[in-house]
């Protein structure tokens, strides 16, 4: 089993260049993992006390959780991965995602490469690389379309935890990474450097030489 990492900032394109991947490679080869179904669960807080939550520090993700169910896949064996549902800022309690043991495993998210156990687990690690501009207008629009926020708590969250926390965790965690990819989704070279270099993995490829 080969498992990728794909870190970046918050609407760098992270998702785009995992699935750009998979569809390059056949949906049936890839298990594809978020990171974001991995938020704490803090259902036991009413929604005022959720909403003060710092969800873009590295402690807002369940990486003990995430990581047993990597080695549960990497034994054969399926996992049951939570949903998070971004609207109450909770877990669902009648829902979850089927994990697969595959010959490739995706795993994107905002600290995939913070977490040095986490790091441990992955044999490809890649950053995706997009300018402050681009990814603030990307997460607006995303929080806006599918997560109802408003435009106010967009513009007070980005100041006080988004833009603090990339600069001390994410942006730092920038040189683990094998692979960086500048611009996420809008670059096809580097979406097919990843793409070749999981196939000479899949055909058994000699040359290849992962961790």
């Amino acid at each position: 089993m080969l498992i990728i990492g794909i870190a970046g900032g918050t609407g760098s394109g992270k998702t785009t260049v995992a699935r750009s991947v998979i569809d390059r490679l056949g949906t049936g080869k890839v298990t594809f993992i978020s990171q974001d179904n991995y938020y704490k669960d803090h259902s036991h807080l009413n929604m005022e006390e959720r909403s003060l939550i710092n969800y873009d520090h590295p402690f807002a993700f369940d990486n003990e959780l995430l990581i047993a169910h990597l080695k549960e896949l990497k034994q054969g064996l399926a996992a049951q991965a939570p949903v998070y549902d971004f609207t109450v800022h909770a877990r669902s309690t009648t829902e979850t995602e089927e994990l697969l043991p595959n010959n490739i495993v995706i795993i994107e998210g905002l600290h995939v490469l913070s977490d040095e156990h986490l790091r441990d687990m992955l044999d490809i690690k890649v950053f995706v690389d997009t300018d402050p501009d681009v990814r603030i207008l990307r997460r607006v629009l995303r929080d806006i379309e599918e997560r109802g926020r408003t435009i106010q708590s967009i513009h007070q969250q980005y100041l006080t935890t988004v833009k603090p926390m990339h600069e001390a965790f994410i942006e730092p965690s920038k040189k683990y990474a094998d692979l960086i990819i500048p611009e996420g989704g809008e670059n096809e070279v580097g979406i097919h450097l990843l793409s070749v270099l999981t196939e000479k993995y899949l055909t058994g490829d000699q040359q290849w030489s992962g961790a």
